[in-house]
């Protein structure tokens, strides 16, 4: 009998960044002086070509098509600290009436920059969702993040490989908690990551508290 090839599936991650790139839709004029439809329309632009090559499972695997998901995911990034950007400038500028905006953009920024460093994460750990996958003939490279079932020997646990939604958990838990929580960065890569996405979550929220500070 032919024993099937389990593949590791890509949707979980690309839905994640469809839902980002719909959320973005939703960002006040206030604080975005460019058109609406702008970046949007450019993150689906690079995300495209990743679900035509790979719509469910990782099959294809190419160089290019890592590289298009880097500067997706940089793109993301790059994007929602400019939407910060114009959030503290309407904090600092704006109509002091403006509360529900500042609070809408927060919320829309901190989802987007927890989905977007969890996809970051994924593509960049040990090499890569490649290079992890063992249905592929590659070679991981050394882990990027620790996570609590690599460092010890649990019954059912043996062979253990993080998914999308490990990753997800871990930049939700480092964006609350401004610091890691029970997965680990090793390589200096995902310490910087970390440290950023933790900046940007931090500031989002000190912009609310410091309209809730004003109105009190």
């Amino acid at each position: 009998m032919k024993t099937q090839t389990r593949h590791t599936r890509r949707w979980p991650a690309s839905l994640a960044v469809i839902a980002v790139l719909i959320l973005q839709l939703l960002v006040p004029t206030q604080v975005n002086a460019l058109p609406r439809w702008l970046m949007p329309a450019l993150g689906l632009l690079l995300l495209l070509p990743l679900i035509w090559t790979n719509p469910f499972h990782l099959r294809r695997d190419e160089p290019w098509l890592r590289w298009v998901a880097l500067v997706l995911v940089a793109v993301l990034v790059a994007v929602n600290a400019y939407y910060l950007a114009g959030m503290i400038f309407l904090l600092n500028h704006g109509d002091a009436n403006q509360g529900v905006v500042l609070v809408k953009s927060a919320l829309l920024i901190w989802v987007t920059n927890v989905v977007a460093f969890a996809v970051w994460f994924w593509e960049i750990d040990r090499g890569g969702p490649f290079a992890r996958a063992p249905e592929h003939e590659r070679d991981a490279e050394r882990p990027d993040l620790m996570f609590p079932q690599m460092t010890v020997d649990l019954p059912g646990w043996k062979g253990w490989l993080p998914g999308f939604t490990d990753y997800l958990y871990v930049s939700f838990t480092n964006a609350t908690a401004f610091s890691p929580t029970d997965t680990m960065p090793l390589s200096v890569r995902a310490k910087t990551l970390m440290g950023i996405e933790s900046a940007i979550a931090l500031l989002t929220v000190a912009v609310v508290a410091a309209r809730a500070i004003n109105v009190l």
